[in-house]
């Protein structure tokens, strides 16, 4: 019966990122500019990474996978969302509403993921210099990443499969720019306790836990940094771990800025800014931040493209 139910909504109508007409061409130029801004950068850094050997340590490692998740990210929503400026029916079929939720929180899921095995990273750079190439090997990057992304694409995959159970059966616009769970959840007919359920643990697995686990990393890593005598010994480390704790910094008071202090505006306002840092802002800054004070990068980009200076 549930799948009968479901079949009467076939479509959802995206609510848009603005109701005013005499801004879409404007905001389509700008996010179209930050999508091919955001492809160019994460791509050169994927490709950069895979072709120089001298950046094939765990650091860079990780940063390729940062970017693949990026380029994911901003894929995954920007298309549509630019589609929408162009058509007179902003709507998505019901398929494709689930498999933009399931890549969509299967990605930032992984990412939250990512950024504690880079804080970890950078932990054992730090504090275990002398133990780095055995603590941080070949085969336990692969294996933290591996990990990643399995315990991402799982959790996604368990959200998507409970959306999946809930009936559709009443109105189907999406007071947003993209699919969301609680977005969805608004809109089910049927009882949403056990995805409300999986949302708390799974809320409090990427976000809490992880945002504990990266503080006490840095906590460390401060504390190792203060005890080194030279101020040019405090510069070269502190140097190595700047920019992941900027873009982490970033990312977590985005999160707590607009769950904890929303401020005056609507909640719906504040997930779409929230979306938009995660699926588009965010994507496009990340290379400019990790590779713009990075030596070893600009050498490595300089030798492939010899014309660069």
């Amino acid at each position: 019966m549930a799948l009968t139910n479901q079949t009467l909504v076939t479509e959802f109508v995206l609510q848009g990122f603005s109701e005013t007409p005499q801004l879409w061409i404007f905001l389509f130029s700008t996010f179209l500019f930050l999508y091919v801004t955001a492809l160019t950068g994460n791509i050169l850094i994927v490709m950069v990474i895979s072709l120089d050997s001298g950046l094939h340590t765990a650091m860079y490692f990780f940063l390729a996978n940062l970017a693949i998740l990026d380029i994911g990210c901003t894929s995954t929503v920007l298309p549509k969302l630019l589609e929408n400026f162009i058509v007179e029916k902003k709507s998505i079929s019901y398929d494709g509403c689930m498999t933009q939720l399931y890549f969509l929180t299967c990605l930032l899921g992984t990412e939250l993921l990512l950024f504690t095995a880079m804080a970890y990273d950078r932990y054992v750079a730090i504090c275990h210099p002398l133990h780095y190439t055995t603590m941080m090997s070949r085969m336990v990057c692969m294996f933290l990443v591996s990990s990643v992304w399995a315990i991402g694409a799982l959790s996604s995959l368990l959200h998507t499969g409970l959306m999946l159970r809930l009936t559709f059966c009443g109105p189907n616009e999406i007071e947003h720019f993209l699919c969301e769970i609680p977005s969805l959840l608004l809109l089910s007919c049927s009882s949403t306790c056990v995805n409300n359920i999986m949302i708390v643990i799974a809320d409090v697995y990427f976000g809490v836990t992880n945002f504990v686990l990266t503080v006490v990393s840095y906590g460390f890593i401060i504390s190792n940094i203060l005890k080194i005598r030279t101020t040019e010994g405090k510069k070269k480390a502190f140097s190595t771990c700047s920019s992941h704790l900027l873009v982490v910094s970033m990312y977590y008071t985005t999160i707590i800025y607009t769950y904890i202090f929303p401020g005056s505006g609507s909640s719906t306002d504040n997930g779409k800014v929230v979306a938009l840092l995660y699926t588009t802002v965010g994507p496009t800054l990340n290379p400019l931040i990790y590779t713009l004070r990075n030596k070893d990068f600009k050498t490595a980009l300089k030798k492939m493209f010899p014309f660069i200076h």
